[in-house]
């Protein structure tokens, strides 16, 4: 009986150990994780000598707060972080509503193409976005839509709707479709069971999808940078580019820049973090 008291002992605080380990492991993961964000901002407070005299690592001997200032004031930032909200809002409202009626539409519906051309929505996860940039500059500049926003959201939601459909198309393969033939019987119309049913049943799937086109609507530089030569139009991540000089570069602004355009992304998944391992979970389940 004693035996057996101490080898439960023993598993128990072998258990102990383990987790502690464990924990131990995940808080050194989460440091090195997060460090690179915390450097960002002790870079974004310092300047040129600080930064290349031996003192990138550590605090800032003194805080120049002012280089927000000159990043929102000279560098023109918050024009840039505009320009970028509006582009990437627009990519992901458009995005998600093309998404949501085109898989709806080769899924539920049935007609004679539905497989084909579900295939060809899918082809276009085998494009490489390099390879369009010489058709598509071609393309906006016959419309006349260079220096526009739409010169990006079109590009945006063009490559947004492959992945969107592999997604949507898989989860709506497991909603039955009973829900929607009981609601026509109640007279319910096509388009009223899409909005009151589908739509609510999908929205984690739409979720994962509006946080995929953000990041990559969000980040995207060699579109922006090459459709887009209008001050007035450039998006946060060439304006941060544009911050540096030909001769001579300001380091900490360009920094402060990074802080600010890094602050929406860490905003979102502050916010939505349960949202988004929920998603990504009943995506990885159903899909």
């Amino acid at each position: 009986m004693n035996n057996v008291n101490i080898e439960m002992q023993n598993k128990k605080s072998s258990k102990g150990i383990g987790y502690y380990i464990l924990e131990l492991f995940l808080i050194i993961w989460a440091v090195i994780q997060l460090y690179p964000l915390f450097w960002l901002f002790l870079f974004s407070v310092k300047d040129n000598n600080e930064i290349f005299g031996g003192n990138i690592i550590g605090f800032p001997h003194i805080w120049r707060w002012s280089n927000y200032a000159v990043a929102f004031s000279s560098g023109n930032v918050g024009r840039y972080f505009l320009n970028s909200v509006v582009v990437t809002g627009l990519t992901i409202a458009i995005s998600s509503i093309l998404i949501a009626a085109s898989a709806y539409a080769i899924v539920r519906m049935k007609w004679k193409y539905s497989k084909l051309i579900l295939t060809i929505f899918l082809m276009g996860l085998m494009v490489p976005i390099h390879a369009t940039l010489l058709p598509l500059f071609m393309i906006l500049q016959k419309l006349g839509l260079l220096n526009s926003y739409a010169a990006l959201i079109i590009p945006y939601v063009a490559f947004a709707i492959p992945m969107g459909i592999f997604i949507l198309t898989g989860y709506l393969n497991t909603i039955p479709i009973e829900l929607e033939e009981s609601a026509f019987l109640d007279g319910c119309s096509i388009y009223k069971s899409f909005y009151y049913i589908i739509i609510p049943l999908i929205m984690p799937a739409l979720a994962t999808i509006a946080i995929f086109t953000y990041l990559s609507a969000w980040n995207e530089l060699m579109f922006a940078n090459t459709f887009v030569n209008d001050d007035a139009i450039k998006t946060l991540t060439v304006g941060i580019m544009s911050l540096a000089g030909e001769y001579q570069t300001d380091w900490g602004p360009i920094g402060a820049g990074l802080v600010i355009a890094t602050v929406p992304t860490v905003i979102i998944y502050i916010i939505f973090s349960e949202q988004v391992q929920k998603s990504l979970v009943v995506g990885a389940v159903k899909g």
